[in-house]
């Protein structure tokens, strides 16, 4: 059997090879893995995570190591002083950080064309996105180089890349897991969590990382709600999504979420309240505080931001007070309504996106036969879900034409087991991880 350190030794060189053609890491962190193996190898660390090597989405402070959120503005930051809240638990638990990875520049994006960086290719076709923001995230587990990263979401930023790489990744409640050490996008919307290659890992990952910590005024005191080893969903009240996701998807991806659905029976189809106003309101607050947040450098330093996100920032800072006000109320409701069904309804299936992983540099795809902009609608199924704060498991649940399909298991606040549950009876029907590439 081979040692921690030679296990995480083969780790850091399959990344540098196999990285090549996906590039999904901007780092790695070759004296730092080893010198974490070694404890690990001595006794000197021990827990459920014990020699798994894990990478984050660059917008996670590293200690020594500045925090570029796949932007060049951030290259002037001086290096992290201490790593982020969810790295310490991790390792804590065993757990192996060796590198970093690409992303949308400050999260804003769905697909991980960063000019900056380059694109991060789709491990099951390279000529295709990789999804984002957390692309790197997802194509990293994808590829086979590790298995197991951390992503941001804040309009589907997990959901949307693990449903394009067909991976598993979790969106848990807004405050859950501390975003302590991460640099923002939309405070009141932004979200972070695991993606893995299979639902054990998922689950072993989000159970180190749940825990109270005051250094983020978002996350909430409540006692962690350990999920690994949950199964069995006799006595669940489980729902198809319709309506608003299925006039948004097209029909051979409703379909075949249908057919997942269908494993765990004959389910009754809901409309999840105001889904569409939700997912209005998103977009609203997500300009108007991501453009507060980077005014100073969009004032003076315009030139050098992503193209592809400079002029959202731009016209976020010119929306009206008087909309966000709006977009607030509407948010309210929607939250207020969705609870209501949650009465009758325990878990909801949706699916995550309304396409397959679209090519590299397209502009435009088409659901329904409509044509419209790919990057700003490739998370239309996602943002109502991060809107509202509520928790969805992407489950990886088959292929259509070559691509994987993603179906997001929702429920209500703070009810994170009961995804787990449903992830459980539907995972024996999910896509199996792709086997590493040869270098």
């Amino acid at each position: 059997m081979a040692s921690v350190v030679d296990a995480i030794a083969a780790t850091l060189g399959a990344i540098v090879e196999r990285d090549r053609d996906i590039n999904a890491f901007t780092g790695v962190n070759h004296e730092r893995a080893l010198a974490q193996a070694r404890r690990i190898e001595t006794g000197a660390i021990a827990g459920p995570l014990a020699g798994v090597p894990f990478a984050v989405k660059n917008l996670f402070d590293v200690q020594g190591v500045t925090t570029l959120a796949g932007s060049k503005i951030n290259r002037d930051l001086p290096p992290a002083a201490r790593d982020a809240t969810l790295i310490t638990r991790l390792e804590a638990a065993g757990a192996v950080l060796v590198g970093t990875l690409n992303m949308d520049e400050y999260a804003s994006g769905f697909t991980t064309e960063n000019t900056h960086y380059g694109p991060t290719r789709n491990p099951h076709d390279r000529e295709r996105v990789s999804g984002g923001s957390s692309g790197g995230s997802a194509a990293a587990v994808a590829a086979g180089t590790v298995p197991l990263t951390l992503g941001s979401d804040t309009n589907g930023s997990i959901r949307v890349p693990a449903s394009y790489c067909g991976v598993w990744g979790l969106k848990p409640t807004y405050g859950r897991l501390s975003r302590a050490g991460t640099f923002p996008f939309v405070a009141s919307l932004d979200h972070v969590g695991p993606i893995a290659r299979d639902l054990d890992l998922l689950a072993a990952a989000y159970d180190a990382m749940q825990g109270f910590d005051p250094r983020d005024p978002a996350c909430s005191d409540r006692a962690p709600q350990p999920v690994g080893g949950l199964r069995g969903i006799d006595g669940l009240r489980i729902a198809r999504a319709a309506g608003f996701f299925e006039e948004n998807c097209e029909p051979g991806i409703f379909a075949m979420v249908g057919e997942a659905s269908a494993r765990l029976g004959a389910l009754p189809t809901v409309e999840l309240p105001l889904a569409a106003a939700a997912r209005a309101a998103s977009i609203v607050i997500t300009a108007v505080e991501g453009a507060q947040l980077h005014l100073p450098d969009v004032r003076t330093r315009p030139r050098d931001f992503e193209p592809l996100i400079i002029d959202r920032l731009r016209a976020g800072a010119l929306v009206p007070a008087a909309w966000l006000v709006q977009a607030q109320r509407v948010r309210r409701r929607a939250w207020r309504e969705t609870m209501r069904l949650f009465e009758s309804v325990d878990v909801i299936l949706a699916p995550a996106t309304p396409v397959t992983a679209q090519r590299i540099g397209a502009h435009v795809f088409t659901v329904r036969g409509v044509e419209m902009p790919a990057r700003p609608n490739t998370g239309m199924l996602t943002q109502p879900v991060s809107c509202l704060g509520l928790p969805a498991i992407c489950a990886p649940v088959g292929k259509l034409e070559g691509l994987p399909v993603g179906m997001q298991i929702i429920a209500a606040p703070w009810r994170e087991d009961l995804c787990f549950r449903v992830a459980r009876a539907i995972e024996p029907y999910c896509l199996k991880p792709l086997a590493p590439r040869a270098a």
